[in-house]
């Protein structure tokens, strides 16, 4: 199990690039990035692209120098390796998952106006620096909510739970912006939630827009009302990776400090153990399927973390 690193031998952007791996796990590899200070934006799908700058730094950090060859090989066998392929493919996917949300019989110049909303959306889900908040966390939401949605939630309850998965995230304060930094004192929630009035805006019923508008700002705080299905749903569906298994919430909470990687670790530590100690004042899941899929093992992870941050 180590972080390997390869000669600085690929050019682009005016100097030579090596690549960054772990052969054990995502954990492992955004760990090491976060102590080293990369930048988010600099993973791509399984590496990291280090300048040859940093190249000695990181040996001597602990990376282990290999040639481009044996890199690629133990990657390949750890079982992260990704593909350009795989990449195409999830836009693919996403890409239907949008245009199935279409409301019925639009054509012509609608149909496109609501291809060019999901294809705005797809740029922003992709933005480089989103570790955590990316397609991928879009992709496992979606699955998710049609998950809990066999629970006796309707059509289109569930209808407007992945609209709102779509949004939620939309604007996310890790990586770069993709209009550019927020006014002061607005939150990635509400920028969200401006999206979303303006996306749906006369492309829904203004009923369905309203309330995809107060689900996205629902994700600020996971805290559905009693009897709110539909928010149940998706604060469910979003916090569903607290309750995977253990290597897998390593992974999440990896990523999660790599995006915040501007943030000190001083301030860092104790701020995101209060979030989670929040989290764990409450029930963490509102559905009753929630609960019986995620709910103990993710109080288990979350007090796992929250040891070790105030360790």
């Amino acid at each position: 199990m180590a972080v390997l690193v390869d000669p600085p031998l690929w050019p682009a952007h005016g100097t030579l690039w090596s690549h960054l791996v772990s052969d054990h796990s995502l954990a492992e590899l955004h760990t090491f990035a976060a102590d080293a200070g990369l930048p988010a934006r600099s993973f791509d799908l399984d590496h990291y692209d280090v300048p040859a700058s940093r190249h000695a730094e990181l040996r001597d950090r602990g990376a282990l120098a290999v040639d481009a060859g044996t890199l690629v090989r133990r990657l390949r066998a750890s079982g992260l390796r990704r593909t350009e392929r795989e990449r195409i493919g999830q836009v693919e996917d996403l890409r239907a998952a949008w245009a199935a949300l279409a409301p019925g019989g639009l054509g012509g110049p609608t149909a496109d106006a609501w291809t060019a909303v999901g294809e705005d959306l797809l740029a922003r889900w992709g933005e480089k620096g989103r570790l955590h908040h990316g397609r991928t966390h879009l992709r496992e939401v979606l699955d998710s909510v049609d998950l809990l949605a066999a629970d006796g939630v309707t059509p289109e309850q569930s209808r407007r739970a992945w609209l709102a998965a779509w949004f939620h995230d939309a604007v996310h304060s890790s990586g770069r912006r993709h209009d550019g930094p927020l006014p002061r004192g607005v939150t990635d929630e509400q920028a969200s939630a401006d999206l979303a009035r303006h996306a749906l805006t006369g492309r829904v019923a203004t009923e369905v827009r309203d309330d995809v508008v107060r689900l996205v700002l629902l994700t600020a705080t996971h805290r559905p009302e009693a009897g709110d299905a539909v928010g149940a749903l998706l604060c469910d569906a979003d916090l569903a990776v607290l309750g995977q298994s253990p290597a897998r919430y390593a992974d999440y909470a990896a990523a999660i400090r790599v995006e915040y990687a501007h943030v000190p670790t001083d301030v860092f530590r104790p701020a995101r153990a209060a979030v989670l100690e929040q989290l764990l004042g409450g029930p963490l899941f509102h559905t009753t399927a929630g609960r019986r899929r995620w709910e103990d093992q993710a109080r288990t992870n979350l007090s796992a973390e929250i040891t070790a941050l105030r360790a």
